[in-house]
């Protein structure tokens, strides 16, 4: 079984048709996010390992590719921001936007639904496109770099095992992914904690 996927994997992996397939998925997750374009990138990443793959240009059509969804996502924002403002992921993308600006776009690429909810808020509040397309740059750049190099490493831990190294990959993907959750969840819970309104309750006891 698994020898049947390996070699679906690598057929898969030399079709001449595979970077436009990765900058496609790309593309589609910067607006519809369950799309696997991270998994897909971290794969092609690992047979970059063996030479089946060109790491350097796996990571520049990801690159693109998230960068062109992330512009679609604000388009998308911009003519429908109205439907947008009471959803919950869209207040917390306002507030992290009011308090970090652009760079918060960097930062919720790595946050699961995080991404497309700012994106989409972005438009919604008409941040100047200008200043969305710099930090977009970044953070489309950073991700394709970012996931490509542990695809990457994975495929080079396991050379002659490729599913192998790309459950390295995914493992440690997701694992800074829960980092960056557990993070983010123990800030929030402390600003919480020490907010205006708590504090107030508690000396009044």
């Amino acid at each position: 079984m698994s020898h049947a996927i390996l070699d679906l994997v690598q057929q898969m992996m030399s079709s001449p048709w595979l970077y436009l397939a990765l900058f496609a998925l790309a593309l589609l997750d910067g607006f519809f996010p369950v799309v696997p374009a991270e998994t897909s990138v971290i794969t092609a990443a690992v047979f970059a390992a063996s030479g089946q793959t060109n790491l350097a240009l796996v990571i520049v059509v990801a690159a693109l590719g998230a960068f062109a969804g992330d512009h679609v996502s604000y388009l998308i924002g911009k003519k429908s921001g109205g439907r947008l403002r009471d959803r919950k992921a869209f207040v917390w993308a306002a507030n992290a936007l009011a308090e970090r600006g652009g760079m918060v776009l960097v930062v919720a690429r790595y946050i699961p639904g995080g991404r497309t909810a700012t994106t989409l808020t972005m438009g919604a509040v008409r941040h100047p496109l200008r200043s969305f397309t710099f930090f977009d740059a970044i953070a489309a750049s950073s991700w394709a770099v970012y996931s490509g190099l542990i695809g990457f490493f994975g495929g080079m831990a396991f050379e002659n095992d490729p599913i192998k190294g790309l459950l390295l990959g995914l493992g440690i993907a997701l694992s800074i992914t829960g980092v960056v959750e557990a993070v983010r969840w123990s800030r929030k819970r402390r600003a919480i904690q020490a907010s205006p309104e708590r504090l107030s309750v508690d000396t009044s006891v």
